[in-house]
């Protein structure tokens, strides 16, 4: 089989960029990209979502392969793809974070495990939050919203010399401010109680000293906090639903897409 330089410069510009940007979001991604799903599930998954959104694509710029054009274009697709799938991961940092403080106040700050996400020690408390976000984000579908947003970013944003402006990635680090911010929106209900709770045992070791109150503490500590967490739990979908919100609108003017 014989091919010409057109052909192939052709077939870069619909196929291979297109898969560099793909590529980029799916191994960034929250759940696409844990280290959990193995190399050949994301690179066969991020084939058949080009795949799939190819023949939907405007056609690519007819560049040399290899041209120093060509490697602009190479570096934008991978930033583009690589901001997405950041992008989304801040929300579920934010409910780990959110989980890390309320186990931290509830006294199980030394209860770690190892999360498969990332693959680092994190509280179970966090880690329960973080299975939690998981879960509700594919029951929202947002693994779906995430595959639509990838494919129309291509007629907001096409394969070119030009990638994500620089407002749209000033606006991407300005929103790990607001990723905080969820996370005590998240605890905060935790907080305030144990903060109480902390109190009342502060006042009881005034009134009387003689009580141990580490032996009392800790259990009555972790009980509200088991209590806190069951009553605020069902809270959850709605903060990460607006959350989730804020970042698929903030994917759309990294994209261009207002």
């Amino acid at each position: 089989m014989n091919f010409t330089s057109a052909e192939l410069t052709a077939w870069i510009g619909s196929f291979l960029w297109p898969l560099f940007r793909v590529g980029a979001m799916v191994g960034a991604a929250p759940i696409f990209g844990s280290r959990v799903v193995p190399a050949r599930i994301r690179l066969g998954l991020a084939l058949a979502i080009t795949l799939v959104i190819v023949p939907l694509l405007p056609p690519g710029p007819a560049v040399d392969p290899l041209s120093g054009t060509a490697l602009v274009i190479t570096f934008n697709q991978l930033l583009i793809g690589l901001a997405l799938g950041f992008s989304l991961r801040l929300v579920f940092s934010a409910v780990e974070i959110a989980g890390q403080i309320i186990g931290q106040l509830m006294g199980l700050g030394f209860a770690s495990m190892i999360d498969p996400e990332n693959g680092v020690q994190v509280p179970v408390v966090s880690q329960f939050y973080s299975v939690c976000a998981m879960l509700l984000f594919l029951a929202f579908n947002g693994h779906l919203l995430l595959i639509e947003m990838i494919a129309n970013s291509f007629h907001t944003l096409p394969v070119s010399t030009h990638g994500i402006p620089l407002d749209g990635l000033r606006a991407l680090a300005d929103w790990g401010g607001q990723m905080f911010t969820g996370a005590v929106l998240v605890a905060l209900p935790a907080i305030c109680a144990l903060l109480l709770v902390n109190l009342a045992f502060g006042v009881m070791m005034r009134s009387a000293p003689q009580l141990n109150i580490f032996a009392v503490g800790f259990p009555i500590t972790l009980l509200i906090g088991m209590i806190i967490m069951l009553v605020t739990l069902p809270a959850l979908p709605g903060q990460l639903s607006a959350m989730s919100d804020q970042i698929f609108s903030l994917m759309r003017y990294l994209v261009g897409g207002g």
